[in-house]
C-alpha cells in the first residue's frame, strides 16, 4: 500500500474524530477537558495520598472494591475507585490514560455521557469479579478464590470500555476493532482478574452500542411514519 492509500485509510478512520478533538482544543483550549483534568487532579491526589503513612488506609476505605465487600459497599466504592491508581501499576500510566481517552471522550461525546459509559465498564468489571469468583478456576470465565482479595481500582476498565465506544460512534472500525483483538490477547495470555475484567467492560459497552444503534436506526423510520400522518391530518405526536 502506497503512501497516498495509507493517507486516505488514515483520513478515513481517523478524519472526522481528529477533525473534532482538533477543534475543540484549538478554540477551547484546556477549556474544553475541564472534567477530564479534574479527573488526572484527582487521580494524582489519590495517588499522593495513598503513599503517605497516614493516608494508605482511608484512600483504601474510600475507593478499593474487592469481589469479598458486600455488593452494595463495592458499588459505593465503584465510582471512586477508578481514579484510585493501581498499586501495582505505575501511576503515570493512569494518568496518561486518562488524559487521553478521557479527553477524548469528553470531546466527542460529552461530560455526562462519558462518565455514564466509564461508570458501565467500570460495574461491568466490578460484577464480573463476583461471579468469577462464584464460578470457581475449573471454566473459561472462573477466577480461583484469592481474586476475591485482590484490590480493584483504576480506570484501565472505563479507558478500554470509552475507546470503543468513541471508536464506534465515529466509525473507527479498524480502532475498535484493535481495542478489542488486544482485550481478548491480554485475557487468553494473562488470564487473571483484569484481563477477564476488560473482557466484561467490552461486553458491557458492546451491548450499550448495539442498543444505541438499534436506536438511531428505528428513530428515521419513525419519524418517517410521523410525517405521513401529520401530512394526513393526523395530529403530532412526542416520542
Amino acid at each position: 500500500m502506497n503512501r497516498a492509500a495509507l493517507r486516505r485509510a488514515a483520513r478515513t478512520e481517523w478524519g472526522p474524530l481528529f477533525g473534532t478533538v482538533g477543534h475543540a482544543l484549538v478554540t477551547e483550549r484546556w477549556r474544553a477537558i475541564p472534567m477530564t483534568l479534574t479527573a488526572v487532579a484527582l487521580t494524582a491526589l489519590f495517588q499522593i495520598v495513598q503513599n503517605q503513612p497516614w493516608g494508605f488506609h482511608p484512600v483504601q476505605r474510600l475507593g478499593s472494591v474487592q469481589a469479598q465487600l458486600p455488593w452494595w459497599l463495592a458499588l459505593l466504592r465503584t465510582p471512586l475507585s477508578l481514579f484510585v491508581p493501581a498499586l501495582d501499576l505505575p501511576v503515570w500510566g493512569a494518568l496518561a490514560q486518562l488524559l487521553i481517552v478521557f479527553g477524548i471522550s469528553e470531546i466527542c461525546l460529552g461530560r455526562w455521557r462519558t462518565l455514564t459509559v466509564a461508570y458501565l465498564a467500570t460495574v461491568a468489571g466490578t460484577m464480573y469479579a463476583r461471579l468469577g469468583v462464584w464460578l470457581g478456576p475449573g471454566g473459561v470465565l472462573g477466577l480461583p478464590p484469592d481474586a476475591a482479595r485482590v484490590i480493584d481500582t483504576g480506570p484501565s476498565a472505563a479507558v478500554v470500555g470509552l475507546a470503543v465506544y468513541v471508536s464506534w460512534r465515529y466509525r473507527a472500525w479498524g480502532t475498535c476493532a484493535v481495542v478489542l483483538l488486544a482485550m481478548v490477547a491480554e485475557a487468553v495470555a494473562k488470564p487473571n482478574l483484569a484481563g477477564k475484567e476488560h473482557i466484561a467492560a467490552l461486553l458491557a459497552v458492546l451491548a450499550l452500542c448495539a442498543a444505541d444503534e438499534l436506536r438511531r436506526r428505528r428513530k428515521p423510520r419513525q419519524d418517517r411514519y410521523r410525517g405521513r400522518d401529520q401530512r394526513s391530518g393526523a395530529p403530532a405526536t412526542r416520542s
